[in-house]
């Protein structure tokens, strides 16, 4: 890529209209200069005379605009991301280095270079913070295949090779990070595509942090909508493995997730990588990481959320349809579920040796779990609407999320009930009944 050169430095003005700058250049006559006889001809500057100084213009900026995803063996582009916002911080600047080993590796014209440049191109990125990785691991591997089949011609032993630095240079590529770090979007938004990914520390302001990693199996290409369903399923599974106390993540926090495409795919990319992000389309999310786990917990929060679970996940689970007269086998079965989860919870509960003055209030919890317990196995007999909304009521009043505030602040857990809890007396599944989170 061509670079200006800096601009020429300019004097200072010379102050007057005598200053030798505002008089035009002298010019000598000459033999072809205009005559009578020659009344066409061009005037023609002395060759001795000093050239005419003309006023230095600097150079335009180059136009902006969307980069052309390299292809075909390139950095290939991941799925949509399923929401996106523009945040705080700057994308870091792309290494012009990594641009010059992708081309050059697209064009195979000079083998070998690529991968010198790539090399060059990722050292540099290390020490300046950079974007481009992907774009140097991608011109190392084009410029070796170039390389080999030149020496090799397109024999066994150049593919053999091929296979393996392309593996190499995925693996050291870092597309994607890993599981507990942040990252920052180089492009400044979750949506559309992206090549690759600016690890950040996750102490200051940053775009996403990965709670999980989902490897896909081998085959050819799945197709979008089974990459995107599979996405869906399994990253909204694994977010309480990585935050168990729901109620600690903000209320602006969302899930999302990155999925490889039909071209990524066959260079071997099977990694779904999920993500909590922003809803906010102009803010990111704040310092800190999101991580609350058995990692960063103590044994009686980690025994307290693990048999709040049970519950939630079967809460979770109340069938699609809204209104119980629309489905009253579904709903029936549904409370079913949570009688069993509520028995469990207990059990799970008074089982602990709580420590401090946590056991008052967990007991006092867990009085109220029996009691729900017994309505909510109730309504699984109903004979009919009415009588399932009945004992539905009561058993919902005695899973209010507001009960097991007492409990948590004794434990020292997150005391502020998610939105969806306070709006709808729950919300973390389906159904206009379900969703009481303790």
């Amino acid at each position: 890529m061509s670079i200006p050169p800096p601009p020429e430095p300019q004097g200072p003005p010379t102050q007057g209209p005598e200053s030798p700058q505002d008089q035009p250049p002298a010019q000598a006559p000459s033999p072809q200069a205009s005559t009578p006889d020659n009344p066409y001809a061009p005037p023609q500057q002395d060759p001795y005379a000093p050239p005419a100084q003309v006023p230095h213009t600097p150079y335009a900026p180059y136009p902006q605009g969307p980069q052309t995803p390299p292809g075909p063996y390139g950095p290939q582009p991941y799925q949509t991301w399923s929401q996106g916002y523009t945040p705080y911080n700057n994308p870091a600047p792309l290494n012009g280095m990594s641009v010059a080993a992708l081309v050059l590796g697209i064009l195979c014209c000079i083998p070998g270079v690529g991968v010198v440049l790539g090399l060059i191109s990722l050292n540099q990125i290390k020490k300046r913070g950079e974007r481009g990785r992907s774009m140097a691991a991608a011109g190392m591997v084009l410029s070796a295949f170039g390389l080999m089949v030149w020496v090799l011609g397109a024999t066994g032993a150049a593919t053999g090779f091929w296979d393996d630095v392309k593996d190499s240079a995925r693996n050291d590529s870092s597309a994607s990070p890993v599981k507990g770090e942040c990252f920052d979007a180089p492009s400044g938004s979750l949506e559309g595509m992206t090549y690759d990914f600016d690890v950040v520390s996750c102490d200051g302001a940053h775009d996403g942090e990965v709670f999980a990693v989902v490897r896909m199996g081998s085959g050819s290409y799945p197709g979008d909508k089974k990459v995107t369903a599979t996405a869906d399923d399994k990253c909204y599974a694994l977010q309480d493995a990585y935050v168990m106390d729901r109620w600690a993540v903000p209320d602006d926090v969302d899930i999302y997730y990155v999925t490889p495409t039909s071209q990524s795919w066959s260079l071997g990319d099977r990694e779904i990588t999920c993500v909590f992000g922003n809803t906010d389309e102009e803010a990111s999310l704040p310092a800190g990481s999101l991580r609350n786990d058995a990692t960063t917990l103590d044994s009686d929060q980690v025994a307290y959320l693990k048999a709040a679970h049970v519950l939630n996940s079967a809460l979770d689970s109340a069938p699609d349809a809204q209104y119980v007269e629309d489905d009253l086998p579904g709903h029936k079965a549904w409370a079913g579920r949570v009688s069993t989860a509520l028995t469990q919870q207990a059990d799970l509960l008074e089982s602990h040796e709580w420590l401090g003055g946590s056991a008052k209030p967990v007991a006092a919890l867990v009085k109220d779990l029996r009691a729900a317990q017994k309505e909510w196995a109730k309504a699984a007999k109903a004979s009919d609407a009415d009588e399932f909304y009945g004992h539905y009521d009561k058993g919902a009043d005695l899973i209010d999320p507001q009960k097991s505030v007492t409990a948590r602040e004794a434990l020292g857990l997150a005391t502020t009930p998610p939105l969806y809890d306070q709006n709808d007396g729950g919300g973390d599944g389906g159904g206009d009944a379900g969703g009481m989170e303790v």
